[in-house]
């Protein structure tokens, strides 16, 4: 029985790591907030994932975002180019 011991300390040490952390309150709230929907969601484990740390971004919101990080990026590196065509040109300084 002494085997268990060790499994144990180590199960309570990361239990008081968790609470010291804060996610057993986050993991509660949600699962107590999930609890108490009237329309349960069909996809439990998307509204923990929506709801945990709160998390709202829906997919199509950070494909949004990326796509336009990607434009920005082009134009940073459009007007660098122009930049560097007109530093090269005689005459300039």
């Amino acid at each position: 029985m002494s085997n268990y011991k060790p499994i144990d300390a180590k199960r309570e040490e990361f239990r008081k790591y968790l609470e010291h952390a804060g996610v057993m309150d986050a993991l509660t709230k949600v699962l107590v907030s999930l609890y108490e929907e009237t329309d349960k969601p069909e996809d439990a484990l998307e509204y923990v994932r929506k709801h945990l740390g709160g998390i709202t971004e829906s997919t199509s919101e950070v494909e949004n975002l990326k796509k336009e990080l990607d434009e920005a990026n082009a134009k940073v590196t459009e007007l660098t180019t122009k930049l560097v065509k007109f530093e090269s040109e005689p005459g300039q300084e």
